[in-house]
């Protein structure tokens, strides 16, 4: 018997905040619309996925202010859809409390606004109440399932989580079903100049593009010129590594070093067999040692410092 294929883990961090059968609710298509629909909201706490979503109308929905996305552009496609099968998944949402009759969408915007363009009145959804982290957390969670959120919008996410609900980044990762290195990544790209972090947001570049122009004196420059000329995530790196080169050789050739004992190459390879990067021990007088490690990317940058750092 052939096993069920594993759940992303996307899947499993909204089974996390949820529960597995309102991640049906919201991942998965509704079923037959032949099926009894609820008598009343105080009964969606008991959906199965064999049974309707409630509905309700759709200006009783207002969008979240959790939301990470920023646009909402190139949605026709599923307006197009919308019109020809209606909206095959519920949009979850929970009760505003100062609002009667009101519910603030957590995760499904981009579905309750092609409904919107589509003249539904009525739309399916599911009714949670959550705070204000979960809701981020699932917004979040939600874009990146779905469609291509943008890699500022993602990190904006991050950062919110972090500095407003005190999330780490091994919390983040957990519970968004990413790696650790792809979050510190993908937060990186908010040291960016707000204009290079915007030709990002609008797909000009691409956040890889991003990360190569870290650290430069000027990535505003380097990003207008990357466009100019097309260049790719290597050709971006090449140029950036010269860069830093051409600013290191400005002080002057330094002294060529003393031939290393075998006592210090042995040590090397220790180290680089520990660490699986290239390592050089050079020896600055007395007891006194500089160790250079050689680290090609942000992932092997994360990698050494877990093992660093592990107790």
């Amino acid at each position: 018997m052939s096993q069920p294929p594993k759940p992303r883990g996307l899947g499993r961090g909204l089974s996390a905040l949820l529960g597995d059968e309102e991640v049906a609710a919201t991942v998965a298509p509704s079923p037959p619309p032949s099926l009894p629909d609820y008598p009343s909201p105080e009964v969606q706490n008991t959906y199965a996925p064999n049974r309707p979503p409630l509905t309700l109308p759709i200006g009783q929905l207002k969008p979240g202010k959790m939301q990470p996305r920023t646009s909402f552009e190139g949605i026709e496609t599923l307006v197009e859809s919308v019109k020809e099968f209606g909206l095959l998944q519920p949009i979850l949402v929970r009760p505003l409390r100062d609002a009667a009759d009101t519910y603030e969408i957590i995760a499904g915007e981009r579905r309750w606004r092609a409904a919107q363009r589509a003249q539904l009145h009525d739309v399916p959804v599911v009714i949670r109440s959550i705070g204000d982290m979960d809701a981020l957390q699932l917004g979040l969670i939600e874009n990146l399932q779905r469609a291509d959120l943008t890699a500022i919008d993602e990190a904006q996410g991050y950062r919110r989580l972090m500095e407003e609900f005190t999330q780490t980044q091994d919390d983040l990762a957990k519970s968004m079903g990413k790696s650790r290195p792809h979050i510190a990544n993908t937060l990186r790209l908010l040291d960016l100049p707000a204009s290079v972090q915007e030709m990002i947001r609008t797909g000009q570049l691409s956040a890889g593009q991003g990360r190569a122009m870290l650290g430069l004196a000027d990535p505003a420059a380097m990003a207008a010129r990357a466009i100019e000329e097309k260049l790719s995530v290597r050709e971006l790196e090449r140029l950036a590594g010269a860069e830093k080169n051409a600013g290191k050789t400005k002080a002057g050739k330094a002294p060529s070093a003393a031939p290393k004992s075998a006592d210090t190459r042995a040590l090397e390879k220790r180290i680089e067999e520990a660490l699986g990067l290239k390592v050089s021990l050079v020896s600055r007088g007395g007891e006194k040692t500089e160790l250079t490690l050689e680290i090609a990317d942000y992932d092997q940058l994360d990698t050494v410092v877990e093992k660093l750092t592990r107790r």
